[in-house]
């Protein structure tokens, strides 16, 4: 069954009556953790696509990025998209809602925020609000500032790269503890452990760009330190 079948029996459940916590209570455990987690960077993608004051096809385009969309479920990923541009909640009680869903979970609120990171830079402008919106997610989420600094790192247009930030590690370690740091980072972006803690295959593309992004850290500091 598609991941977007499965979304759809979700907001047929909201559309019933059903409210949004009892939803989530049924997506917390797997298979349907996936589920959850689709539908929260969509719909924290959309209310943050309304912070800018304008959804352009670039950040369309990031959408089918992050989620490798099929044409058949094309209506079914634009449905919950545009349920979530018009609730009148506010992207704070969203956030909120989704932290408590993944409580516990770091790793899992860290792959959401990422994928919202890459829908916010998809025109290649890093926009004022974005930034305070997404700041305030990853607080709400409960996630560290050096958490937030690292991520935007990677991702500003024009932010300066430092590769000991992106392996959470400082130039006066040894190159063990860089090294132990490097392969532990590895081990814990590896594909099948992103679909252990729920990151559905369809989003798998998010992986490409934050490996890329750890080895070259690591090529960079071998380098410097022979």
């Amino acid at each position: 069954m598609s991941i977007w079948t499965r979304i759809t029996d979700a907001l047929s459940a909201l559309a019933a009556g059903e409210s949004l916590s009892l939803v989530f209570e049924r997506l917390r455990s797997p298979p349907e953790r996936s589920v959850a987690f689709t539908i929260a960077v969509i719909a924290l993608g959309a209310k943050m696509a309304k912070a800018d004051g304008l959804v352009t096809r670039d950040e369309v385009t990031a959408f089918r990025e992050v989620f490798h969309i099929a044409s058949q479920d094309e209506q079914g990923a634009a449905r919950v998209f545009n349920l979530a541009r018009q609730d009148v909640a506010g992207f704070e009680d969203y956030a909120a809602r989704i932290g408590a869903m993944f409580a516990g979970q770091t790793e899992m609120l860290r792959d959401l925020l990422e994928g919202l990171f890459h829908i916010a830079v998809a025109d290649g402008f890093y926009h004022p609000n974005e930034d305070v919106f997404l700041e305030r997610v990853s607080e709400i989420f409960g996630l560290s500032e050096r958490d937030f600094n690292a991520m935007k790192m990677r991702f500003a247009p024009d932010a300066l790269q430092d590769p000991y930030t992106v392996l959470g590690v400082t130039p006066d370690m040894n190159k063990a503890q860089i090294r132990a740091a490097w392969r532990r980072l590895v081990r814990e972006n590896h594909p099948d452990a992103m679909i252990a803690r729920g990151v559905p295959e369809e989003a798998l593309q998010l992986v490409q760009k934050r490996m890329a992004d750890i080895n070259r850290a690591w090529d960079e500091i071998e380098g410097k330190t022979g």
